[in-house]
């Protein structure tokens, strides 16, 4: 008999896809409306991310324009944006907010290196973490009987390659990020 493993896989790649989620929210020098993705504010008492309140737009390769579809919440973005962790003061003048992304300094950049380095070792946690749950359900078959110990170890080292290919998808795409922000 062997392991369905089919579930354990999906749940690794929801774990890299949330990598890819958090690495497109780190900026390497360049406007991208996904950094404002983890922005939202308070809109008729409730919680809105501001792509729902706004259109964002990017009229150049530094700066993106946000302009809310009712003015009222000028403010309220301005807020948001100023107690993120962006690191960019919005500009407003009283029908859209500019946000300016400065070049990177080199010290910048180390910091979202050291940053993206965090969240790909919080991604192979989680598919550790995922692996783990895996090696319990299969020494749960064994001790039931439903397994014999030359399935429970076959079904042991497919887990461990499982882990082991997504573990290098995320270290290459950790790889990649890298590379895109230490590039001037």
């Amino acid at each position: 008999m062997s392991v369905d493993f089919k579930d354990y896989g999906r749940r690794m790649e929801k774990a890299l896809d949330h990598l890819a989620d958090e690495f497109g929210a780190v900026r390497a020098g360049r406007a991208n409306a996904k950094v404002l993705d983890r922005i939202s504010v308070e809109y008729y008492g409730s919680e809105t991310p501001l792509n729902g309140v706004a259109t964002i737009s990017s009229p150049d390769a530094r700066t993106l324009v946000i302009q809310p579809w009712d003015t009222s919440l000028l403010k309220e973005i301005q807020k948001a944006i100023q107690s993120s962790d962006l690191g960019i003061n919005p500009q407003n003048d009283g029908k859209v907010i500019r946000l300016v992304f400065p070049q990177l300094t080199e010290e910048r950049r180390k910091e979202l290196t050291k940053q993206v380095k965090k969240y790909a070792e919080e991604a192979k946690v989680a598919m550790r973490n995922i692996r783990r749950d895996g090696m319990d359900y299969v020494k749960k078959l064994k001790k039931n009987s439903e397994i014999t110990e030359d399935d429970q170890k076959k079904a042991e080292k497919d887990l461990q390659d499982l882990l082991d290919k997504y573990i290098k998808r995320a270290d290459e795409a950790l790889a990649a990020k890298e590379k895109e922000l230490m590039a001037i």
